[in-house]
């Protein structure tokens, strides 16, 4: 089983670009803000989009393996744009509202202490993230299907 599980190309594919997606934050937030954030490679949200990059890699390592007109690869694309527009869309916008919310809680109530937990404000991802988070499951899938 467990050699049956090392050997699922889409599968290796997928922990790696998502595995990479995470670890790659740290730096590249430091790279533009100067700023070491640890806790990005636990987090949602920022460069590149995990979730894009798992997705992407998954899916074209699919379509690599077992062929880009197999139900497989179909079934892993229609995912993928249900990801990459719910990390674009609802979750970005869910960020925004975080964001707002946040700033009127500062100034509505600016100078009185409340014991208010502030709102998740990274939920999702730019543009630029998702691109990022894409290419980096190109590159995954395309590598280790060239390597394997």
């Amino acid at each position: 089983m467990l050699n049956e599980i090392i050997s699922n190309q889409p599968l290796i594919a997928g922990l790696i670009g998502w595995f990479l997606g995470q670890f790659l934050k740290v730096p590249i937030e430091y790279l533009l803000l100067k700023k070491m954030n640890w806790g990005l490679w636990f987090s949602s949200g920022g460069m590149p989009s995990s979730h894009s990059s798992l997705m992407t890699s998954v899916t074209l390592s699919i379509g690599l393996n077992s062929g880009f007109d197999s139900p497989a690869f179909a079934i892993a694309f229609a995912i993928s744009m249900i990801v990459v527009y719910d990390a674009t869309g609802v979750r970005r916008q869910a960020g925004i509202h975080a964001q707002k919310i946040n700033q009127i809680f500062e100034e509505v109530l600016h100078g009185k202490p409340i014991d208010q937990e502030k709102l998740k404000e990274v939920l999702g991802h730019t543009p630029k993230q998702v691109i990022g988070g894409v290419l980096l499951g190109i590159a995954v899938a395309v590598i280790l299907w060239y390597v394997w």
